[in-house]
């Protein structure tokens, strides 16, 4: 099969950019012909050293550059004859939809973000992917039939973006408690903060280690520095793989608000580390609905304070969970990612002909 994947851009540090470019990757190893439209960006030498053509369409939304982007994209689906196009992103999506329907070709969208009200668009699809449960009940009541709907869960393991990766675990010490994430309010961060400093007056030892940035980085960092916890907690930034970081970690902490189907988790579950995530969205669902790591209820740090310190307080307890941290692990990786994928892509053209 001819597959085209269309996205803004193919820079790093962005969830929706790794799983296409994951996904276009495992696509091409099972030995279909694979290209992406983008914007460019951090990936597209990865792209090239897997067999993958990039094309350029610009996605900024100016109507001009929009229908300068609609005709490239038109002209390079003719060209490249293309069977099926795979939009992962709004702008895609909707760039996507008119040139498909002109040249009878399926579009499969995924949602990655369903939260933000522009997911509406991503309905655009002759065949719409959830990549979690939650995301496609959502998608259901915003009124995506369940005939055009598709859940294919999150997963990175055997990810060509790792290959080459460092193995090193990082002396974080121990007990050592990591979360990775943007530096944003969806991602719960105050929360744990208050649940560490709650934490770290019964367990001293204990440390904190925040790997990412983004825009409230800084007065994140101004709001640890006011608490007793200070001197325990550090800001690493963002990194360009944060699996050393997950390996040298004993419990990996997720206090998101908001999380579709967050990929960190499958790293996070790889790396062994002890898992604590808040029953939101698709976090359940990629910890086995509480089998393979411990739930929380979001914004509430009590309950994150108190289920840290069951860990950290017994080694027995966080052996344990590591040990659970691999159940049915090989169910979260790429491979199965983009075979399930493959099976709507032969949907979508059944429906199309």
């Amino acid at each position: 099969m001819r597959i085209l994947h269309l996205l803004n851009h193919t820079r790093r540090l962005n969830g929706h950019v790794h799983a296409a470019v994951d996904l276009a990757c495992a696509q091409r190893q099972l030995g279909h012909s694979v290209a992406v439209a983008s914007g460019g960006g951090d990936f597209d030498d990865l792209l090239a050293r897997n067999g993958i053509e990039s094309f350029h369409i610009d996605h900024r939304r100016r109507a001009s550059d929009l229908m300068r982007a609609f005709l490239a994209l038109r002209r390079k689906m003719r060209l490249w004859r293309a069977d099926i196009v795979h939009a992962h992103m709004m702008t895609s999506a909707v760039l996507a939809w008119p040139a498909c329907k002109l040249a009878r070709i399926p579009l499969v969208t995924t949602v990655h973000n369903e939260f933000e009200k522009s997911a509406t668009l991503m309905g655009l699809g002759t065949r719409v992917i959830a990549v979690s449960e939650a995301v496609g009940l959502s998608m259901k009541k915003r009124g995506v039939p369940a005939s055009r709907l598709s859940v294919v869960l999150n997963g990175t393991i055997g990810s060509a973006r790792f290959e080459g990766r460092d193995h090193s675990p990082r002396d974080l010490g121990s007990p050592s408690i990591l979360s990775v994430g943007g530096q944003h309010p969806r991602k719960g961060l105050p929360d744990l903060f208050a649940a560490f400093d709650r934490l770290h007056a019964d367990h001293p030892t204990a440390r904190l280690w925040i790997v990412g940035e983004g825009p409230y980085l800084e007065s994140y960092r101004e709001m640890v520095g006011q608490m007793r916890c200070a001197p325990a907690v550090t800001f690493v930034g963002a990194q360009q793989d944060p699996y050393p970081w997950m390996l040298g970690a004993d419990i990996f902490v997720l206090p998101s608000h908001a999380d579709p189907a967050p990929l960190v988790l499958s790293e996070a579950r790889e790396a062994g580390c002890a898992v604590v995530a808040t029953a939101v969205d698709g976090v359940p669902q990629l910890l086995e609905n509480g089998e393979a790591g411990i739930l929380v209820p979001a914004k509430d740090p009590m309950k994150l304070a108190d289920a840290l310190g069951r860990i950290v307080g017994n080694p027995e307890i966080l052996s344990e969970w590591r040990a659970r941290s691999q159940r049915n692990l090989t169910h979260l990786t790429i491979d199965r990612v983009a075979r399930e994928t493959m099976s709507v892509y032969e949907a979508a053209g059944a429906a199309h002909a």
